[in-house]
Formats: structure tokens, sequence, C-alpha cells
């Protein structure tokens, strides 16, 4: 499954009603302007344009539902229970021994003019940007929030993907279509869990259980990798420190996000076969990057030894420790190198996605990603035989740099984010002294690891990246530090506005 690193929900929560220390409401203000200084110091987007709304506006009006009509099928969405922007809806019926999936996809393109204002600022801004302090979303609301989304009881036009599964849940045919359809409700992942393990789950909710099972199994035999980070909290602690609690993601979660998987895979052999599209591709982690890995987990106290594959360990770690979460955070670096894939005649020699372990298309989510627009087009009238429209084809040389200048963004926000919340972690603990790991190390400049004094420094006394495990933060450190060794560090400043944070070797 895609890596799914998100940045951490700025929300600050008191753990307590105790009286609080002085420094509280300084460090809450502190951490809250540093969060939300990303948005001007990232040139992040603004408000949506009028004129991109107004053309929002007007193909609203004039939306056409399909003839095709499948609002007698019994459709839900599972998502967060706030959310309202939703990109697709899931029916499931037995099919003999195997299994009848359909999977309804917003149908994004049918509100965006090839051309037009609408279709401009989407591709200037590329997907929805999740930032601390708010959502910046990919369309404007009157389609994102409106009626682009699959919400309950809504009339909406859809691209439908048609599966037939054998028993194994192995994909047998697939088949893609515009349809009219209806969202029967809009569950929650809490609420779906619950319904699932108190036995009263509808027929729908039990068998994605069923086939979510049954494809995990089938990624674990392809030997793909899911990194399945979960949603994450500041905590203020009485004294003005802060934590990090985490809820780990429900197995509903996996099970339902196994169906956009099997679509998105499902994309990309239908645009391998018709030799036009676009791939999310990635190459395999290198050797440099898993040891940088593995000596992060032996430091944060769950040892990788490679015996098993990375993807298999990443399946074994509980989120809801903060160590072990923080080696999610680090198997981000095996993720590295994904990119996007554009073909038009002929056929890429490398298409697959290492971490899913096949070749792999984004489709699922065109609300929130604006290459999945084109990837729907292009599968949908090559399942039916049609000609690819011309808009799409002529968009496939762009859309590599345009969703690689948005991902960068993305992940440059998420790591300024979390390096805001690490320096906050710290922010109390000035001049104690921590057990960490070298993670990488520099030679000194003179060769002895000392500055002019005779003591460890920033000058020419060499430096290095360290893993704290407790708490479980990675920072820059001053000294004579080599790659792998395990060493005592004093933090000397912690700084939340401009994210620094900088420990020393002890001696």
């Amino acid at each position: 499954m895609p890596c799914k690193i998100g940045v951490l929900r700025a929300r600050l929560i008191f753990v307590s009603h105790h009286r609080l220390a002085p420094n509280v409401h300084e460090h809450n203000n502190a951490l809250e302007e540093a969060l939300g200084a990303l948005r001007t110091e990232l040139e992040l987007p603004g408000p949506y344009p009028l004129h991109a709304v107004r053309d929002a506006e007007a193909a609203v009006a004039a939306l056409q539902l399909p003839a095709y009509d499948l609002t007698g099928v019994g459709f839900i969405t599972i998502d967060p229970a706030s959310s309202t922007d939703l990109d697709q809806a899931l029916f499931i019926e037995a099919d003999g021994d195997g299994y009848h999936v359909l999977y309804a996809i917003a149908d994004v393109p049918s509100f965006v003019t090839p051309g037009g204002p609408l279709d401009a600022e989407t591709r200037r801004r590329g997907q929805t940007f999740y930032a601390p302090d708010g959502r910046i979303p990919l369309h404007p609301e009157v389609i994102s929030e409106g009626a682009g989304s699959l919400l309950p009881g809504q009339d909406c036009s859809a691209f439908v993907w048609d599966f037939r599964l054998d028993s194994d849940a192995e994909v047998a045919s697939v088949a893609v279509k515009r349809a009219r359809m209806r969202s029967r409700a809009k569950l929650s992942y809490k609420g779906a869990q619950a319904e699932l393990d108190s036995g009263n789950a509808s027929p729908v909710l039990q068998l994605l259980r069923e086939v979510g099972l049954k494809r995990v199994e089938l990624e674990r035999a392809r030997e793909g990798a899911s990194l399945n980070m979960p949603e994450q909290e500041i905590v203020q602690l009485p004294d003005g420190g802060y934590r990090i609690a985490a809820a780990p993601q429900l197995p509903v979660e996996d099970w339902n996000a196994q169906i956009s998987l099997m679509t998105g895979m499902a994309a990309a052999q239908l645009m391998l076969a018709g030799r036009v599209g676009i791939l999310r591709t990635m190459p395999a982690p290198d050797e440099r990057s898993l040891n940088h890995f593995r000596l992060q987990t032996e430091v944060l106290g769950k040892p990788w030894d490679g015996e098993v594959s990375y993807g298999e360990y990443l399946r074994t770690l509980d989120p809801t420790d903060p160590r072990q979460l923080a080696i999610m955070h680090s198997a981000g670096m095996l993720f590295r190198g994904a990119s996007y894939t554009a073909f038009d005649g002929v056929v890429p020699e490398d298409a697959v996605q290492s971490a899913i372990g096949a070749a792999y298309a984004h489709t699922t989510a065109p609300l929130r990603r604006l290459v999945d627009r084109f990837v729907l087009v292009i599968c949908e009238a090559l399942s039916n035989g049609g000609n690819v429209p011309a808009w799409a084809r002529e968009a496939l040389p762009s859309l590599p740099d345009i969703m690689a200048g948005s991902d960068q963004l993305a992940s440059r926000m998420e790591r300024m984010a979390l390096d805001t919340v690490e320096a906050a972690l710290l922010v109390n603990h000035i001049g104690q002294e921590f057990d960490a790991i070298v993670i990488s190390g520099s030679k000194p400049q003179n060769g002895n690891g000392k500055n002019g004094n005779g003591r460890n420094g920033n000058g020419n006394g060499g430096s290095g990246i360290i893993q704290v495990s407790e708490p479980a933060v990675t920072a820059r450190c001053a000294g004579e530090l080599e790659s792998g060794t395990k060493v005592r560090v004093r933090l000397v400043s912690s700084d939340i506005a401009t994210r620094e944070v900088h420990f020393e070797l002890v001696q």
C-alpha cells in the first residue's frame, strides 16, 4: 500500500485541569504560531480565486448525471467522522465462491472544463494540503464538499469500477463506467469497526472484512509494504511541555484501503495494456537507507534484523508506543524516490511501485489529488473501447512535474511541522542528558574532534545526526561521531520558532 505519512494534527489538548506552570501559555502560543507560520513561510496556496470558484459554480449548475443508473445499489462510504470530501463509495456482494465489488469514485472531471480557470487553479495546487492548522483544498467547497462529494442521499455522477474477484480475492475481471449513484450511509471508521466487533455489521461491512483480509495476504505474497500512519495529536502537559498521542489505525481502515489499492493496480494494468497513461512508480530502497533504518530501529528498542522483509516488519509496529511511532516516521526513508511516470505509445520498462510490489496508479482520490482526474478518464475510455480525450492525453507530459512540485511542497511542510513539534517535545529539557545512537556521523575537519579549547563544539569539531530514544526525536549533535555507535548527549537548545534543536556529545 502507498506510504501514508501525514503531518501531525495540531490540536493542542490539555491533559488535566491542574494548575498549569507559568510558561504553559507562552509555549502554547509559540507552538501554535510556529505551526501557523508554515503557510506563509512555504507560500502555500491561499483562498480560492473568485474566478475559479465561479467556474466551479457554473459547472455544478450545468451538471447532467449519466444515464447509466446504479442508484438502486447499496453503496456506503467509510471515512474519518469529520470528512465531507468523500471520494469513494463501496458495495460488495457474494458472487458464487467469489465476490462482486463496485467501487464508485467521485466524477471530478465532470466539473472541470479543460483549459478553464478551475483547471488552471487545480494544476497550480496539485493536491489538497493538510496543513497543521487546517486543510487547503484542491477544489472549491462547492465541488469538494458539495456536488462532487459522494454524500449520502445525494444523486452523484461517479466512475464505477466493477470487479469480479475469485475465492482468494484475486481480480478475475474489471471494467469502469460512468454512472449515476447514491450513497446509502456515511460511516466513520470507528463506527464501522464497532459494528464489525459487535457482530451487528451489515453484509457489505462483513464482506469488506473478508475481502480485505484476503487482499492483505495477497499483499504479503508479493512482499508489499504498508506504512499505516496513525492520527496524531499534540498533547500539552501540566508543566508546559508536550507529548504526542497516537490513535492506531483500525483494521477496517486497512481493509478499506485494500480496495483502493486494488483499484489503483487495476488502473495501472488498463493503462499499460492501452499503452497510454501515468503510473506511480518507486524504486526499491537502497542499502544505505536500509542500514540507516536498521540503526534507528535498534536505538528505539525494536530492532529489525533484516531476516524478514521490511514490509513484514512494519506490520508489527505499535503506533501507540512513542518509540515505535518514531520508527514509523523513520521508515519514510524507505519510500523515497516515488515519482510519476507518464507514457503514450511506449510502455515504461520499469513500471513497478516497489512498496506495493506491482504496477500502480493513483485514481481513487480525485477530489484531493490532481493526477487522479486524468487517470479516471483514461481508464474509462480504455475500458469501453473509446478514444482517450485529447485534453487528457495532452496533459500527460506535464503531470509528473506538477505532481512532483506539489509532493515536494507537502513533504517539506510535513518535515517542518515535525521539526516544530520535536522542538516542542524538548523545550523543557534543556541541559538534560540522553542516551542516543549515531545515525550518521562526519569526521571533524581537524581530525581530533576538538575545538580550539579542547572541547566539543560546532566549529571544526565534527557533527552528526543522532536518534534519541526518549523522547523519540532525531536531531543534530556536535562532536566527533561515528555511525552506529551509542552515545550520551546533552540538550543545548530547543527553539520552537526556528525549529532548531542542538545537542552536544558528553565526554
